[in-house]
């Protein structure tokens, strides 16, 4: 009885892990379009970006669930994700699926709080792909990784649209090109590390080669780089004063960008989450584009 009793008390734990929290700053991207337009100053704006970043939190955390649910019997012959808490056995399966259940409704009523309608289609969109994702389309190559690209995009201008500001075509295609080349770079890491064994772990590796990942890794660096300098170039004709500060933040844009690159001809993009959290001059870069973007803000 005790050891039930101890198992019980260690669920919520069990289910936080679950939810991978750890995975959560990826959704900070909601702020980026109110950060861009300058307006995140106004306290209700502020609060609606909040909503909607809670809100695609608990979207994220349902299809983790679902995505750990499906894939349960796999997992648990796998020689990492077997520690996973629903694999392991600490998390029990039928309240996995009861939370995952109860995460969908509750995070479009958190959006719907937004009061911006077009935010709760989009986390509904969010959640229709991510499903489906997760059911099949994973295991088909090319599809996979404009999929996995697409989640960030829906995040970006979910965030615009919770509190309804004009989004640039610009600002749209250096979070797509963005996105796909920090899913191409992942997916490029794990075929190089797995080799012959990579579709085993991820099916769809193995309609992937090297050369046509470093290819779509080029190709996709080099469209974010061009977006976002015309990006900023357009923010700074319409800025006055913030002008050259607009202009500057493009240098850490592009070098944050080759050294991204750098990491994963490594072989060390395999989880982008811990690239982002342990490397030093990914963290300075990203530092002063802030900065920088900032002061453009402030003084334009």
């Amino acid at each position: 009885m005790s050891t039930i009793v101890t198992t019980a008390k260690a669920w919520p734990a069990a289910l936080l892990r679950s939810c991978r929290p750890y995975q959560w700053p990826k959704n900070v991207l909601v702020f980026a379009a109110p950060g861009a337009a300058g307006v995140l100053d106004d306290r209700l704006v502020l609060l609606k970006t909040a909503l909607a970043f809670v809100s695609f939190c608990m979207a994220s955390s349902a299809v983790y669930l679902w995505n750990d649910l499906a894939d349960l019997d796999a997992d648990r012959h796998h020689p990492v994700k077997r520690n996973r808490p629903i694999a392991s056995g600490a998390l029990p399966v039928p309240l996995a699926r009861t939370a995952a259940v109860l995460l969908v409704p509750a995070c479009l009523i958190v959006g719907a709080l937004t009061t911006e309608w077009r935010f709760v289609v989009v986390v509904a969109m969010y959640l229709v792909i991510s499903f489906t994702y997760s059911a099949w389309l994973k295991h088909v190559a090319i599809l996979d990784l404009v999929i996995v690209a697409s989640g960030f995009l829906l995040r970006a201008v979910g965030g615009a649209l919770a509190v309804d500001v004009p989004v640039s075509e610009w600002f749209l295609i250096v979070f797509s090109f963005g996105s796909l080349f920090v899913v191409a770079g992942k997916r490029f890491s794990e075929l190089q590390e797995f080799g012959e064994r990579a579709g085993a772990v991820r099916p769809s590796l193995d309609g992937y080669t090297l050369p046509y990942l470093r290819m779509v890794l080029g190709i996709s660096a080099a469209a974010t780089a061009v977006a976002y300098c015309t990006f900023a170039f357009e923010k700074a004709a319409l800025a006055g004063g913030g002008a050259v500060w607009y202009q500057l933040s493009a240098i850490p844009v592009v070098t944050a960008l080759l050294r991204y690159a750098l990491v994963v001809e490594q072989g060390h993009g395999g989880a982008p989450e811990d690239v982002f959290l342990y490397d030093r001059m990914l963290q300075v870069l990203m530092a002063c584009f802030l900065v920088l973007f900032a002061i453009g803000v402030i003084v334009g």
